[in-house]
């Protein structure tokens, strides 16, 4: 792709409750942390606390700029859980990632009263995967300061919705819909500069569908808003490579690759050093970071330690 056919993510401003953020000169990446037993994803993998904060401190070592935190996980077929129970579930990690780990932390809910304890635990923006279906989830980003990100879905939470209806129109869908979020959102008192806006791959959507909007992404800066893309290990990657949730990182370094060429400001990954590391090398080749002349490869790192390199040293 040359780079005419380069879409530049726009240099947009994000306010958040911690403070506001210049956005575009490079993609920044959002670590996972479930706080749930029964992710599609990891299923339950990190269930205690300390194992949970130990993730935290990973990713951001490995090159997250902010840690997304959820309590209820995107399972469908199962009752939604209780804002106390997710409260329960989020609010102590959030203060110990905040205030240990000193990370810019976003809180993945629904529910306004999840939300309010989350900011007031130390989160700094809110992930809103339905849609704005409460408005009031709005007043608290109002009140508080909060980024909010506001993604395309027309189901409700927990709900799986696959619409033939939206075929040939699900592109202007999204837009319409992220429009009107975007009118209520400011209506309810939300700033401009505190959103960010996520097209919703796989919620609401066939495969199919996903990909025809994912296709479409660069026409969202028409909104001047940041894009967030949360492609990770999601049903569209599975469906075109036919592998379960964990085995889906090619096929998801893939969709960032296509992501940062289509200006994305935020990717949501579960893999974040190997994003990172897709990221380093990409923007090497690409000329987007300068490369030393006195690049080279540390003695240490030639050789892959252990029995097979051992057998091939002795027989070399």
């Amino acid at each position: 792709m040359g780079d005419r056919d380069l879409v530049r993510a726009p240099r947009v401003r994000l306010r958040t409750s911690a403070g506001t953020f210049e956005l575009g000169e490079r993609p920044w990446l959002m670590g996972i942390v479930n706080a749930t037993p029964d992710s599609f994803s990891d299923g339950g993998l990190r269930r205690t606390l300390e194992d949970r904060v130990a993730l935290a401190a990973e990713l951001l070592e490995a090159g997250a700029e902010v840690i997304d935190i959820g309590g209820e996980s995107g399972v469908t077929g199962v009752p939604p859980v209780a804002a106390e129970e997710e409260v329960a579930r989020v609010v102590p990690l959030i203060e110990r990632v905040v205030g240990e780990l000193g990370a810019l932390v976003s809180v993945d809910t629904y529910k306004p009263a999840v939300a309010r304890a989350a900011v007031a635990a130390g989160a700094a923006i809110v992930n809103d995967v339905s849609g704005l279906r409460d408005p009031e989830l709005a007043d608290v980003c109002a009140q508080t300061g909060a980024g909010l990100v506001l993604m395309h879905t027309r189901a409700k939470p927990k709900e799986k919705l696959l619409d033939p209806d939206l075929d040939g129109r699900v592109v202007a869908d999204v837009e319409g819909f992220l429009r009107e979020r975007i009118t209520m959102a400011l209506e309810r008192g939300v700033a401009l500069e505190q959103i960010v806006l996520d097209p919703g791959p796989d919620f609401g959507k066939t495969p199919a569908q996903t990909v025809d909007v994912l296709r479409a992404l660069p026409a969202l800066h028409a909104l001047g808003r940041p894009v967030l893309l949360a492609v990770s290990r999601k049903d569209f990657i599975g469906a075109i490579t036919l592998r379960p949730p964990r085995e889906r990182l090619a096929g998801t370094l893939a969709a960032i690759g296509y992501g940062v060429e289509a200006g994305a400001h935020v990717l949501r990954v579960h893999d974040v050093s190997a994003a990172a590391d897709f990221l380093a090398v990409r923007a090497a080749l690409s000329g987007e970071t300068p490369v030393d002349s006195e690049l080279r490869l540390p003695v240490n790192l030639r050789r892959q330690s252990g029995p097979a390199a051992e057998w091939s040293r002795l027989t070399s």
